[in-house]
């Protein structure tokens, strides 16, 4: 099983990669260091690689379903509403790859702030 970590700030996720495309991408560019920047109660940070959308793609996720946004090059993280959502729903911009599930609770990403430093990697790996 492949496994991340995503740090930013206190905060600590590790995430399970699925067996995708997208997420074999992933995997092949870490470590990946961005600044974060939110949309809602979206956490997303650039990512040096590309993937075209995978044809189970969507825009409304679950909390704890990490993705990938093609038409920005950016890893995503949604836990809340953002400003397109409807009824509560967790909607993000367009169609993402989704490409890991959070092991850990993503509701501690309500604590990042546009700006922060974030460093993905695998697990064991520091």
């Amino acid at each position: 099983m492949r496994v991340i970590v995503i740090r930013v700030g206190s905060v600590s996720i590790r995430a399970k990669l699925l067996d995708t495309p997208t997420a074999g991408r992933v995997w092949q560019a870490l470590p990946i260091c961005a600044p974060a920047q939110t949309w809602g109660r979206e956490v997303y940070f650039n990512a040096p690689l590309s993937s075209a959308l995978e044809t189970d793609a969507k825009d409304v996720v679950t909390a704890g379903e990490i993705v990938f946004w093609p038409e920005g090059d950016a890893i995503a993280i949604g836990f809340g509403p953002t400003p397109l959502s409807k009824n509560g729903e967790i909607r993000l911009a367009s169609r993402c790859n989704v490409f890991a599930l959070a092991l850990d609770d993503v509701a501690q990403l309500k604590s990042v702030h546009a700006g922060e430093h974030i460093a993905v990697d695998r697990a064991g790996s520091q």
